[in-house]
């Protein structure tokens, strides 16, 4: 983790969330699956997308919701997926959506993703050596080199955080 999956997500949602009729980003699924359960997530998720406070609390999802999905054109982020079961709740595919609808998710196993059936993945790379102590330079010491007898610590810094400067 720490790559900027979800600040990449986000800048994409701020981006184009305009051109779609339902939107819901829905962040740590893993996490908040956990605590609450996919049903719960789910009805947030919907009750985004059609503007409305639903609770259904129940695995099914209605016809007359499925319907009102079906034609509207819905933008979802899902962040931090880490099961198969989670999608099949939370998406459930996208043909229960209008046609232009989008999902992004997030994810550190991209074999959930490929048991799911996503044709598009995007994998976000993480920094080299001088772009990490650029960004640790810029956060630590407010844009400027570190000096000479920090160099070294912040090079001690940046390995610890397996070379990701934002989770030191």
């Amino acid at each position: 983790g720490g790559l900027g999956k979800t600040t990449i997500a986000g800048a994409v949602f701020n981006q184009i969330s305009s051109q779609f009729e339902g939107c819901c980003f829905s962040i740590n699924v893993r996490e908040e699956s956990e605590k609450y359960g996919l049903v719960h997530i789910r009805d947030q998720v919907l009750s985004q997308l059609l503007e409305e406070n639903l609770k259904i609390g129940t695995p099914v999802i209605p016809q007359y919701i499925q319907r009102r999905l079906q034609r509207k054109k819905v933008f979802i982020v899902l962040d931090d997926v880490n099961d198969l079961r989670q999608l099949e709740v939370l998406a459930g595919g996208l043909r229960q959506f209008g046609k232009g609808s989008r999902i992004i998710i997030t994810t550190r196993d991209k074999q959930v993703l490929h048991c799911f059936g996503v044709n598009g993945i995007y994998e976000v790379e993480g920094l080299n050596y001088n772009e990490a102590l650029q960004l640790f330079s810029d956060y630590a010491f407010k844009g400027n080199h570190p000096l000479e007898h920090l160099r070294e610590l912040s090079i001690k810094v940046l390995n610890f955080a397996n070379g990701n400067p934002l989770a030191a």
